[in-house]
């Protein structure tokens, strides 16, 4: 497909279904590069030679940087070509990769995995490319497709990740990702059709203050950000440390396996298309209430790895489906809020999501040194609890509305 003008979302999308399955590919490779990391926490300290579970930080750098990028970069999408800023973005991410991969001391890998945190964000600008595309009655499959190669993103980073540095050293997991970026930054240049914006927003300073705005005035944004943020901190908890289980006693795992551990998480990606589907049908509200339920059962099971890794493998499982189901029906109701405005919806979302990542893998540090494995699963199951007492309160209030309207 030569690169053209793209639509509005109205009527079917102009997206062919193999332009759609490239933009998975894409967020999953974008989004892979803020996972590499989580396998080979161990195999870092000893190269840095920090002490102890001191390697946390680099998945916080991580996800602060990530944070920052959203926020100040993601809503650039409503002001120039999402296409130009994907490119851009792809391509230094490469040179970020290379940096990471050439580090000699634990302050230049720190340095580059905030550089890596903050151009990873281009996967959150090809989600709202790929939903001002799709039509009205087909945005939440759409955004569940993408966001099902975003989620297998996850899931195959921490898996080859773990088989790559087995294999051939931990420096080759991030020259292999830098080109990974590289070829698909050429992909994209062809295939992917340009995307207007709508002239509506002329500055950046305006551009930050309309996230404001919307977090201000959106009720909706309010409440998904809640579900969305406590629930990401709940799966950093358990995803920080389970390296830390996993490569101690009892187990004594290496890197690779490790790694394997992320493919327990295909439930969580298979939730994708399926909360797509709920969300077209209007069953967004029942949805989210059992997702959530599903993350915190996860964490009573977790606790059993400290004994059993029936344990780890089966709350990995069921957190996966529980975290994964619950952000793409929240995505899918954002993206309702306002077509010229989904960049700056993604960030006003995306940005407290990933802060709540960043505090979640800071306690699960914390929860480590305090109390070991339970203490993190403990912690877990408290950031999922706060966003269920939310969904209560709204599913309250909705039947409430719905009696005053009878």
């Amino acid at each position: 497909m030569d690169p053209g003008t793209l639509p509005s979302s109205a009527g079917s999308s102009p997206l062919s279904r193999g332009t759609i399955l490239l933009l998975a590919v894409a967020s999953a490779s974008a989004v892979a590069n803020l996972y590499y990391a989580q396998p080979l926490l161990a195999t870092l300290g000893r190269a840095f030679h920090v002490e102890g579970n001191g390697t946390g930080i680099f998945v916080t750098l991580t996800q602060l940087g990530y944070a920052a990028g959203l926020f100040f970069l993601v809503p650039v999408g409503d002001l120039v070509d999402r296409r130009a800023l994907v490119l851009a973005f792809f391509g230094l991410q490469a040179a970020a990769l290379v940096a990471a991969a050439l580090s000699q001391a634990a302050w230049m890998f720190g340095a580059a995995s905030v550089a890596i945190g903050v151009l990873s964000v281009s996967a959150q600008i090809i989600i709202p490319y790929a939903a001002h595309a799709a039509a009205e009655d087909r945005r939440g499959a759409t955004v569940g497709t993408v966001m099902t190669g975003l989620l297998l993103g996850i899931l195959c980073a921490r898996t080859l990740s773990g088989l790559i540095s087995h294999a051939a050293g931990w420096r080759a997991v991030y020259i292999a990702g830098a080109a990974l970026m590289l070829v698909l930054t050429a992909v994209m240049w062809r295939a992917l059709p340009s995307q207007p914006v709508s002239g509506a927003v002329r500055s950046y300073g305006h551009l930050l203050a309309s996230v404001a705005a919307l977090l201000r005035t959106q009720p909706v944004l309010r409440r998904r950000i809640l579900y969305g943020a406590c629930a990401f901190g709940s799966f950093s908890i358990f995803w920080t440390c389970v390296t830390f289980l996993l490569s101690g006693e009892p187990y004594r795992y290496s890197d690779a396996v490790i790694g394997l551990l992320g493919l327990c998480g295909v439930a969580g990606a298979s939730a994708a298309s399926f909360a797509g589907r709920l969300s077209d049908r209007g069953w967004t509200l029942g949805g989210t209430g059992s997702f959530l339920a599903a993350a915190l059962v996860s964490f009573a099971l977790s606790a059993w790895g400290a004994v059993s890794l029936v344990g780890v493998v089966a709350g990995a499982l069921l957190l996966d489906l529980g975290v994964q189901g619950t952000q793409i029906l929240n995505q899918s109701q954002i993206y309702r809020l306002g077509a010229e405005e989904r960049s700056r919806l993604t960030a006003a979302y995306m940005t407290p999501f990933f802060l709540g990542g960043a505090i979640g893998s800071a306690i699960s540090v914390a929860a480590w040194r305090a109390g070991g494995w339970t203490a993190v699963c403990i912690a877990g199951a408290a950031s999922v609890s706060i966003a269920l007492v939310g969904w209560i309160v709204e599913a309250v209030n909705h039947a409430a509305r719905g009696r005053t309207a009878r």
